[in-house]
């Protein structure tokens, strides 16, 4: 199947990315946290909340991996790399795009990561995070997007220039 699934830190840009790279491209669009707060019927800070983080990342694990698309965007969570049978499904339907970018600028753009429904651990740092991520990150993207200091349509552009050339 043709997807592109989009990875990276809370705050990179995965779902606004995501909904104009799908219009570029003629794709339906696929936001994996919505996907999983309909079906629990939850929102993502409650679902950590009430069932603690070790179960959140199972059911985004589970739900991830039961997503069946075909010619979609896929913006997936930002702890969606902690879930083999999720990734390894996502590797099999499509393209894995890591859009990275710099720490200071996730700072810079994030609030309240527990408001957020970001999967931290108590007492973790953004910078503990984001350590802990970037090698996950990088062992499943096929393909690794820099987005420091660009415009939404220039990461756009890059993705779409790469899935033309692979098409």
């Amino acid at each position: 199947m043709n997807n592109i699934i989009l990875i990276g830190m809370p705050g990179c840009g995965k779902s606004t990315i995501g909904v104009v790279l799908a219009k570029n491209l003629g794709y339906h669009f696929i936001d994996s946290d919505l996907v999983i707060q309909e079906q629990e019927h939850r929102l993502l800070h409650e679902i950590i909340t009430e069932e603690g983080l070790d179960r959140f990342n199972a059911i985004e694990n589970r739900i991830n991996a039961s997503i069946q698309a075909d010619h979609a965007v896929i913006a997936t969570g930002g702890s969606v790399i902690y879930g083999k049978d999720a990734m390894m499904h996502f590797k099999r339907i499509g393209t894995v795009i890591y859009l990275q970018l710099p720490e200071k600028q996730l700072e810079n753009r994030l609030g309240d990561l527990n408001q957020r429904g970001v999967s931290i651990r108590e007492g973790q740092t953004l910078h503990s995070l984001y350590e802990e991520r970037i090698p996950l990150y990088e062992k499943y993207a096929d393909l690794t997007i820099h987005c420091a200091d660009k415009e939404i349509r220039e990461c756009v552009n890059e993705i779409a220039g790469f899935i033309n050339d692979k098409i």
